[in-house]
Formats: structure tokens, C-alpha cells, sequence
């Protein structure tokens, strides 16, 4: 399993906490360190569409209105903390944020 996302957010430490004490093997992927490739971030894409971006987010509202208006690859891609996080991948299902549908399919 892995989880994509940023160690300074609240959301991904808790589910990172929560996955590890459920006892299942995680690996955190920080993706300001660890960029995602263009397949990876096409692949997001492809699973979640734009609702992987969070517009609400002072990054996105930063953004300009080029910016704004591109493909959420072309977001990610220039500011990959756009995403909504974390990003959990289990096998070969992809999971978007972590509410409690998320929690229940993983723990």
C-alpha cells in the first residue's frame, strides 16, 4: 500500500497512523520529495478526474487564471501540493482522501 501526500498534513498523518496501528504495511510517498512522473500523475488523473484537485486549497486559489484553467495534470504538475490528500493506492484500487468509505475498504 501506499499513500501519496505531504508529512505536514493533518489528514495523511492520521491516516498513516491509523493504517500502520490496523497493522497493514504502508509506504509514505512524499510528493514534494519524491515527485510523481507524468504516468503516475495521468494515471490519478484517469482514476479521479479534476476532483483530484482541491480548489479550495491556497495553492490552487495562487494559482493563475492560465493555470486555473489547464488540465488537472498540467496542475499537478506545476504544484503537485494541489492535490487532494492523501492519495491512498491498496493493490490495484485507488482511494481519494480519507472519509469514512475510505477507512472502511482499508483498515
Amino acid at each position: 500500500m501506499i499513500l501519496y501526500g505531504i508529512p505536514t498534513c493533518d489528514t495523511c498523518k492520521k491516516a498513516l497512523k491509523a493504517i500502520e496501528a490496523a497493522g497493514h504495511d504502508v509506504t509514505f510517498r512524499d510528493i514534494r520529495k519524491d515527485p510523481l512522473s507524468r504516468a503516475e500523475v495521468e494515471q490519478i488523473v484517469g482514476e479521479f478526474g479534476d476532483r483530484v484537485i482541491n480548489k479550495t486549497s491556497t495553492t490552487y486559489r495562487a494559482f493563475n487564471d492560465f493555470l486555473k484553467a489547464s488540465d488537472p495534470e498540467e496542475q499537478i504538475e506545476a504544484q503537485p501540493t494541489v492535490m487532494k490528500r492523501p492519495i491512498i493506492r491498496k493493490d490495484a484500487a485507488w482511494y481519494l482522501g480519507w472519509d469514512q468509505s475510505v477507512q472502511d475498504a482499508i483498515l
